[in-house]
């Protein structure tokens, strides 16, 4: 998927934003660990289970492979356009459950506010721009909505299979220990037609544009 020169600009500082994003809640994770005497790679452990930070990390690899034009196996993965839109469900569904429900749990503070605020609102609102000004949305497909939802549920099992393996649970609403796996279950199913949900309406969105564009054309007799 080429990218014009501005937006590839674009990319590129939204990938570095994100890495920097990335490497300094590694980093605190890491810190607070430490400081709790589990050590540094139970930060990393830790680190991995989030929803976010591996949302995140798609997030960083697909604006890094626009921006470099990389036409790897890898880059050329992450630039399909599916995959984009995929990812921008992905990071809108954080950032609503983010703000909406997990937010007043807890308070953060210095530099975790920092690392917090740039993966749950400044890189999806990056994120979906990129896929705005960027992404071609003339092959999207309905039908692929529904493909899209492999991550969250593989998600949803590595999840619960850590759990089961050191009873820690990343996000309350999954926290078997204190929910049991039917309500576990029913919260999961909640969540995944939400991504459905945001699924269709970039689809849709994505087929507006298009239409918008070639309209643009037609009247200026391109």
């Amino acid at each position: 998927m080429p990218v014009p020169d501005r937006p590839r600009s674009f990319a590129t500082i939204a990938a570095v934003i994100g890495w920097l994003a990335l490497g300094l809640q590694l980093l605190l994770t890491i810190q607070l660990t430490v400081a709790n005497g589990q050590g540094a790679w139970a930060g990393v452990w830790i680190y991995l289970g989030y929803f976010t930070v591996l949302t995140n990390l798609a997030a960083a690899l697909a604006l890094t492979a626009s921006a470099s034009g990389y036409r790897g196996g890898l880059g050329r993965f992450f630039t399909q356009p599916d995959v984009h839109t995929a990812i921008a469900m992905s990071i809108i569904v954080v950032a609503a459950i983010y703000h909406l429900l997990l937010r007043q749990l807890w308070q953060p503070q210095g530099w975790q506010v920092v690392g917090d605020d740039a993966l749950h609102t400044v890189m999806p609102l990056l994120f979906v721009l990129h896929w705005w000004l960027a992404v071609p949305k003339a092959n999207l497909r309905w039908s692929r909505v529904l493909v899209w939802q492999v991550y969250p549920a593989a998600y949803f099992v590595y999840a619960l299979a850590r759990g089961a393996l050191n009873g820690w649970y990343p996000y309350p609403f999954v926290d078997v220990h204190a929910l049991g796996y039917l309500r576990v279950l029913g919260n999961a199913i909640g969540v995944l037609l939400v991504f459905i949900a945001m699924g269709l309406l970039l689809v849709g969105l994505g087929r507006w544009q298009v239409r918008r564009a070639a309209a643009g054309i037609t009247s200026t007799g391109g």
